[in-house]
């Protein structure tokens, strides 16, 4: 159902057994953001370690239905909710193993419809179920648009764990918590890549990040040798010698898709074919171009050879 005929918004709200599903639900529906003056209904899938408060949820006009049988959450049985609450948003607390895609996919209340998945994950326990859950968390991560990782600690690789769920969905936002629940911010000053390695490799996931970074740090990547990919983009005013190389971007919505890129320079430049796909390595150099109506970078090429189109050429900020 599209969005504009969306009369009842359900969020889902999925993740294993005490990833912090509930401590996630009860957080949010306290906010002041959160407020209005209608009924919110949450739906629990699942009992764990935390549970919820029912007269306390009422304060701010929420109801609570428990299930734990996953042959009751049917299309009667929402349709009952809807018939006797009249909610004006749902909250889906989903136990991930009663099937993500099977409720996505199930018959809804007119007006109903899915506008966000939101998954919470252990960081403790992620690395296992990764392992031997593999299918049932990419079935999760894939229309995800928030990952929320809780108890994090500064032991944990959490740039790694940002990279395996951006290559799932890249599309998808990931937010890390530590210990007390508050929010920390990955990368603060720093990226998702090595910038005093020789060689700074930038993965496909991590195209928007580097972009961004490049333009509002220049200086660090200056005399730095670079590999990445992306889409060649040229026109006549470039000249022979020149090219763009880099990924389209949505900056707001679908329709606001536009291609972003860096100049390079190769003898080889009028050879390559416009829209193809090509990995570089190559040295960054700012230094004035027209292009830029000014200063900055311009990849001197060293190596470059083909590369397949991805699946999907669009790259995002976080």
């Amino acid at each position: 159902m599209a969005e504009e005929n969306i009369r009842v918004p359900v969020y889902l709200i999925t993740g294993f057994l005490e990833s912090g599903k509930t401590t996630f639900l009860n957080k949010v529906v306290r906010q002041r953001y959160f407020q209005i003056p209608e009924f919110t209904q949450i739906i629990s899938c699942e009992a764990g370690e935390a549970e919820y408060d029912e007269r306390e949820l009422t304060r701010y006009r929420t109801l609570l239905k428990e299930t734990e049988d996953a042959e009751e959450l049917t299309f009667e049985y929402l349709q009952q909710i809807e018939e006797e609450v009249h909610p004006a948003r749902v909250m889906v607390e989903l136990n991930p193993l009663w099937g993500v895609q099977k409720f996505r996919e199930m018959r809804l209340p007119e007006g109903w419809g899915v506008v966000q998945q939101v998954v919470t994950v252990d960081a403790g326990t992620y690395g296992v179920y990764r392992t031997n859950m593999k299918s049932l968390f990419v079935e999760m991560f894939r229309q995800a648009d928030l990952v929320i990782f809780n108890r994090c600690t500064d032991d944990m690789a959490l740039a790694d764990f940002r990279r395996g769920i951006k290559v799932t969905n890249p599309a998808c936002e990931v937010a890390f918590e530590d210990t007390d629940g508050e929010m920390i911010d990955l990368f603060e000053d720093s990226v998702p890549y090595d910038l005093e390695a020789d060689v700074i490799k930038i993965e496909d996931v991590d195209y928007g990040i580097f972009y961004v970074d490049l333009r509002d740090h220049p200086e660090r990547y200056d005399g730095k040798t670079v590999c990445f990919r992306g889409k060649v983009q040229k026109t006549r005013a470039m000249g022979g010698k020149y090219f763009a190389l880099g990924w389209n971007a949505m900056t707001c919505c679908a329709d606001d898709i536009q291609y972003i890129g860096y100049m390079c320079t190769s003898p080889k430049a009028r050879l390559l074919g416009n829209g193809s796909w090509l990995e570089i390595t190559a040295k960054c150099e700012i230094r004035h171009m027209t292009a830029y109506r000014g200063r900055g970078p311009v990849f001197r090429v060293m190596e470059m050879k083909p590369s397949p189109a991805p699946e999907s050429d669009l790259v995002y900020f976080n």
